[in-house]
């Protein structure tokens, strides 16, 4: 009977990673069928002397004004696009489901989208210059990297499980998350995303210029942010996978990871993430649009609020509250640092 209903659990497991991958391929087929509708529906020539606005009188008939639209703000038209195909179309899809799960392995592959968005449009005359070609290299580096580690934290099935966050958030407003989880788990991680990505957007559309010390900082930059990020993934998996096993051979499991690169940072992931995308603000910077480092600083708040969130979680569990108390007082939280010796103990009868 056991071994039935485990056979039986198998299957199902089986049948919903298939279902689930299927979906995961397709849930972005509407937005790049719609993306290539406007490429090939519009006239960029006269898209482009109707959007300059010198031309009198202003075409009237819709689809010449899109067009013209389209061509002047592609960074509004790729918002559009994201907001209906992207964060409508996959809150709907979480409606149904039950679960938030597919926007998380999307993180990895929305960047490559916007980046494909960018380097496709016809107003992306910088689309062969060596900065933007080194700045989508190194997305895509980072794509693998982060596609692997979320595939591997998920035991490489796919919705098993949704973001921890998103999980608590829809117990505790269990009778509003349906609408609230559209704000907190689509719309906010656009304007997340979009705003991180606008150094892809300024490398392809900005005037350029020459290669110059800071972009190979920028690079630098990335490369260190892609390495590090990997190295504390890799140590926490092994965490995490050798106390499973202490678990289940009834051990008692160690409280905190403290070795390695986390022996220096609390959360060393989060530093890699963090340098990754400040490297990639400087290729904008290098183009003159500083502004765009504000996706850079924004996703750092949030990691911040996030830090919060997780230590407060480890904290809960009672068998690692002490160890983890004196990791925080021992480690820094970002930027690595040497520990702090341990605090002496107290011999008995003191």
């Amino acid at each position: 009977g056991s071994h039935l209903r485990n056979d039986t659990r198998a299957a199902m497991s089986t049948r919903r990673d298939l279902a689930n991958a299927v979906l995961l391929v397709l849930a972005s087929a509407p937005a790049m069928l719609a993306y290539v509708a406007v490429l090939r529906g519009c006239d960029w020539d006269t898209a482009k002397r109707a959007g300059g606005v010198p031309t009198w009188p202003m075409p009237t008939h819709s689809s010449t004004l899109w067009c013209a639209w389209s061509h002047e703000h592609p960074f509004w038209l790729a918002n559009l696009l994201f907001l209906v195909f992207i964060s409508l179309f996959f809150w709907l899809i979480s409606l149904v489901q039950g679960s938030t799960w597919l926007i998380d392995p999307y993180w990895t592959f929305i960047p490559i989208l916007l980046a494909a968005f960018y380097r496709h449009h016809p107003g992306a005359e910088a689309r062969d210059e060596p900065r933007a070609i080194v700045a989508v290299s190194l997305l895509l580096l980072w794509s693998v990297r982060l596609t692997h580690s979320y595939f591997r934290r998920e035991g490489w099935m796919l919705g098993e499980r949704e973001d921890w966050r998103f999980e608590e958030m829809r117990k505790k407003h269990s009778q509003h998350w349906w609408w609230m989880s559209f704000f907190a788990a689509y719309f906010s991680q656009q304007i997340m995303l979009v705003g991180i990505c606008m150094p892809l957007y300024a490398v392809h559309f900005a005037s350029q210029r020459t290669w110059t010390l800071l972009d190979t900082t920028a690079t630098i930059l990335c490369l260190a942010g892609i390495a590090i990020a990997y190295v504390a993934d890799t140590q926490l998996h092994r965490f995490v996978k050798n106390n499973e096993r202490l678990a289940a051979s009834r051990q008692k499991k160690m409280p905190v990871l403290n070795t390695g690169i986390w022996k220096y940072s609390r959360h060393p992931n989060y530093l890699g993430e963090q340098l990754y995308w400040w490297g990639m603000g400087l290729f904008a910077v290098g183009v003159g649009w500083t502004f765009a480092l504000w996706g850079a600083a924004f996703n750092s708040l949030v990691l911040a609020v996030v830090t919060v969130m997780v230590e407060k979680k480890m904290l809960q569990r009672k068998y690692r509250r002490e160890a983890f108390k004196e990791y925080q007082r021992c480690t820094s939280v970002w930027i690595p640092w040497f520990p702090k010796p341990p605090l002496p103990t107290r011999a008995k009868g003191e």
